[in-house]
């Protein structure tokens, strides 16, 4: 090397170390490392306050935790080391990497064979390793409540009776001791008592006795439902928590009584009224009537409550109103202390009804059919039957016997026979459906008749014409008189037969005289016969005609 550069260089290397020794050194800006082990926070078992539970794990991959450890302390002295927690079994997810302190180690009392030597609370110091090595402690994991936990071992309302409608809370305090799980009571404490929903109504305070116990003073009550709630707090060096309680008064002692009751009928009309009396006595002293008691008087959507009398009796007064058909009355108690079985029997409220005539007729034979339209009150369209035809007869209303009825729908047809008159269609009141009518209708035709009726020759030869004749009148305007113009037939019931043949036809003069004429074929009976018009009735039929013999 030449001799210049060899003085370069070492001149620039004594440049460089002059350099270090007079420039201060620099900081180290490296991080420190995190700890691989984490811990989280220790929290107290509140079901059992000797035990707890933390959560570690690690960061470190493809390793775990495999110690976690614990102690516990106040202040500097160690009260409790535990070696190891169990780690939490099961799927939940909340349970992953969750330690507690095993069943076996769980603390106590001294005076229960425990290392604690009074109740309050202790801190709790945890250590965790993972499978590489790497440790963490964490000093005041959290504090253990070691304290008692209050509990309302029982809460009631007692049972309020007919002679005595009160509630009285009653119960009793008491608190589980940690570790042993000891159930031991809490004297001298307040326990706050209040009616649910009685804004009104100010919070009672009871205060429990050596044993725990307390008792409140009477609540009057109507009747079941009423619900009351007891609660307690504390938070103390001895107790902590809360608890509440609450309790219906479901269970309660009526009186039992005998109670009879009737109505002053079984259908009643729209607007009508209806009246129900009954009675109250007490069996469990002979029958004596019960004085001033309410009762439950109801019929439909009609209700009444009415206070029996001092001879026990009692009446109510409801009206009827149509609306939904059948109805029943029922009686039942008003008071909840007073208990007897529910009365009730039937009362019907017909609907309001509308008969309306459709239509009516009287054939010339003497058959009649009337149709009536039957509709109802608040209902649209019913099918009912029992209607019946009804004649004025002497000024007032017969029925008329019915050969047949038919109903379809809300329509009816009533066939009958008669001779003509005023005529209605009248509904009889039911249980469903309230009398109702047709106006009055008029039915009309004109009675025939055929008079001096003779047939001949008499005998006559066979083969050989008869000659029938006669004299056709109708009764008009009050008399029986002439009926000319009128078409007639003649007919022929042969010897031994029932039935009549018409054999010939033709028309009345203008005096109303009939003359027809047939060939005679055998012995039997001859008649002269009208087919009545939309005016008249047919004429009936002569008594067995006249007979001629065949020669």
């Amino acid at each position: 090397m030449r001799a210049d550069l060899r003085l370069s260089l070492t001149a620039a290397v004594a440049a460089v170390a002059l350099a270090a020794t007079t420039a201060p050194a620099l900081a180290d800006t490296t991080p420190a490392a995190a700890p691989a082990v984490g811990i989280g926070r220790a929290v107290t078992d509140d079901a059992q306050r000797g035990t707890f539970a933390v959560t570690a794990w690690t960061d470190a991959p493809q390793a775990g935790i495999t110690t976690v450890s614990a102690r516990i302390r106040q202040g500097d002295t160690v009260l409790a080391d535990i070696p190891a927690l169990a780690p939490e079994t099961g799927r939940d997810p909340q349970f992953v990497n969750t330690f507690r302190l095993p069943a076996e180690a769980t603390l106590k009392l001294v005076e229960d064979g425990g290392t604690l030597p009074s109740l309050g609370t202790y801190a709790i110091d945890v250590t965790a390793t993972d499978s590489l090595g790497n440790k963490l402690t964490r000093a005041d994991a959290g504090r253990l409540d070691f304290r008692l936990r209050p509990d309302l071992v029982s809460f009631g309302v007692g049972v309020p009776a007919w002679d005595d409608r009160n509630a009285r809370p009653q119960g009793n305090l008491s608190a589980v001791q940690p570790g042993s799980g000891d159930i031991v009571p809490l004297p001298d404490r307040t326990v706050t008592v209040r009616r649910d929903g009685a804004a009104d109504e100010a919070p009672r305070t009871l205060v429990t006795s050596a044993a725990g116990d307390f008792t409140g003073e009477p609540y009057a009550v109507a009747g079941p439902g009423d619900t009351f709630t007891a609660s307690f707090a504390e938070d103390s060096a001895e107790v902590h928590g809360s608890v509440s309680a609450s309790r219906q008064v479901w269970e309660y002692k009526p009186l039992r009584a005998t109670a009879t009751a009737a109505a002053d009928r079984k259908r009643a009309l729209n607007g009508e009224t209806v009246t129900v009396t009954g009675r109250l006595t007490d069996p469990a002293a002979a029958g004596a009537p019960l004085a001033d008691q309410p009762v439950r008087v109801a019929f439909g959507p009609q209700v009444r409550t009415v206070r029996t009398g001092t001879d026990g009796r009692f009446t109510a007064k409801l009206p009827a109103f149509a609306g939904s058909g059948q109805y029943e009355w029922e009686v039942t108690s008003g008071d909840p202390f007073l208990s007897f079985n529910r009365l009730s029997g039937p009362l019907a409220v017909p609907l309001e009804s509308r008969t309306d005539l459709l239509g009516a007729s009287l054939s010339a034979d003497g058959a009649i059919s009337v149709t009536v339209s039957l509709r109802a009150r608040y209902v649209p369209d019913i099918t009912q039957s029992s209607v019946q035809l009804e004649q004025s007869v002497a000024g007032g209303w017969k029925r008329v016997p019915l050969k047949e009825i038919i109903s379809s729908w809300n329509e009816v047809t009533l066939n009958a026979s008669g001779r003509g008159g005023w005529y209605r269609v009248r509904h009889l009141t039911t249980d469903e459906l309230a009398e109702s009518s047709t106006y009055s209708f008029r039915l009309v035709r004109n009675d025939t008749r055929i008079v001096s009726l003779n047939a001949g020759p008499e005998p006559v030869a066979k083969n050989g014409y008869v000659t029938v004749t006669g004299g056709l009148q109708h009764y008009w305007d009050g008399a029986w008189r002439a009926y000319g113009n009128a078409p007639v037939v003649l007919q022929f019931q042969p010897k031994g037969s029932r039935t009549w043949n018409t054999v010939a036809s033709g028309r009345s003069g203008s005096t109303g005289k009939v003359s027809l004429r047939a060939k005679a074929g055998a012995d039997g009976s001859w008649r002269i016969h009208c087919f009545g018009d939309y005016r008249h009735f047919n004429s009936p039929a002569s008594a067995g005609g006249d007979y001629v013999d065949v020669r």
